[in-house]
């Protein structure tokens, strides 16, 4: 079974997930912005082996400490989707302009396309190619856990900004509707940023998506 624990990373309190499979204790990295120590001291507590990187998109907060990770530990970077290669060129300014510790371009070992999956332990998760935030903005969603890792598409009462290098909204509201709710209105979804919600209540309360 897929088992997760959510840590609020830099400044920007970005929710960087690490994930593992309570049948063989390897585990992933969800969108490593920073603190590497933080990250790394949690899944030492638990017995997990780190195995993996996964990015949602590649805005700084989520990916700027995953060249580091990956040196680090040897492992394999997977994801986002290759739209959002810019953002990677970006990184070292971005990083500068928004007062965040130096970040490195990296370059993925694999990229994630729209009905991927990707293993981990004896969990799988299905990946789901949500632009809008950013062009290569990925989901990832576990069936078996009912959880979906949406980065910065969705957030419980609000939606990803779309005023950035490569941002649509009319792209954004159409991955909302045609890709995340399809997964049921039960899925508990972790954003990017601030608490868990569903995809049910969202559809109900989330004044930028009520009623689709």
């Amino acid at each position: 079974m897929l088992h997760y624990h959510t840590i609020p990373v830099t400044p920007f309190q970005q929710n960087c997930s690490i994930l593992w499979c309570d049948q063989t204790m390897e585990g992933a990295v969800v969108d490593p912005g920073g603190d590497l120590p933080r990250l790394l001291a949690f899944a030492e507590k638990q017995g997990i082996t780190l195995k993996q990187i996964l990015l949602t998109h590649c805005h700084v907060d989520h990916c700027a400490g995953t060249a580091d990770l990956a040196e680090q530990l040897q492992l394999p970077i997977i994801g986002p989707h290759e739209g959002d290669q810019y953002w990677i060129d970006a990184l070292p300014q971005t990083a500068i302009n928004y007062g965040f510790p130096p970040a490195r371009v990296f370059t993925p070992t694999r990229w994630l396309q729209d009905g991927d999956t990707v293993q981990l332990g004896q969990s799988t998760l299905q990946v789901r190619h949500c632009p809008g935030h950013t062009p290569g903005h990925v989901v990832f969603h576990s069936a078996e856990a009912n959880r979906a890792f949406v980065g910065d598409v969705l957030f419980a009462g609000s939606i990803g900004r779309t005023d950035f290098p490569g941002g649509d909204y009319d792209t954004l509201i159409a991955s909302i509707t045609q890709r995340l709710w399809p997964m049921g209105n039960d899925t508990v979804f972790i954003p990017g940023h601030g608490p868990e919600s569903t995809f049910g209540r969202e559809r109900v309360s989330n004044p930028f998506v009520a009623g689709t």
